[in-house]
C-alpha cells in the first residue's frame, strides 16, 4: 500500500504492517475523542514515526496514486478530526 505523509512524501508499506499501525490509529482516535492533546501529540508522532520506519520511501518524483494519506506530525487535532472516517485515519 502507497501511503503519504502530508508534507513530507510517500512510502511503500507491507499490509503485514497493518495490526501495529492500526493499534496507534485506535489509541489516537480514543485521545482526540477525549481531546487528550499530549496523549495526540505522542501517539501522532508514534504512528508516523512507524510508518516512516516500516514504510520504503519512494523517489519525490513519483506519481504513484496514495491509498492511505496521513497528517503532518504539526498536525492540530481539529485537523485530523476532519481527516478520519469511521474507522479513524487507518481503515481496517
Amino acid at each position: 500500500m502507497i501511503v503519504r505523509i502530508m508534507g513530507e512524501g510517500q512510502v511503500k508499506l507491507a499490509d503485514s504492517h497493518f495490526t501495529e499501525l492500526n493499534a496507534l490509529d485506535d489509541e489516537l482516535l480514543a485521545e482526540l475523542e477525549r481531546g487528550d492533546t499530549p496523549g495526540f501529540r505522542r501517539t501522532l508522532g508514534a504512528l508516523l514515526d512507524r510508518v516512516r520506519e516500516l514504510g520504503t520511501p519512494l523517489p519525490d518524483d513519483s506519481l504513484e496514486p496514495s491509498e492511505l494519506i496521513l497528517p503532518s506530525s504539526d498536525a492540530t487535532l481539529d485537523q485530523v478530526r476532519d481527516l478520519l472516517t469511521d474507522d479513524g485515519l487507518i481503515p481496517g
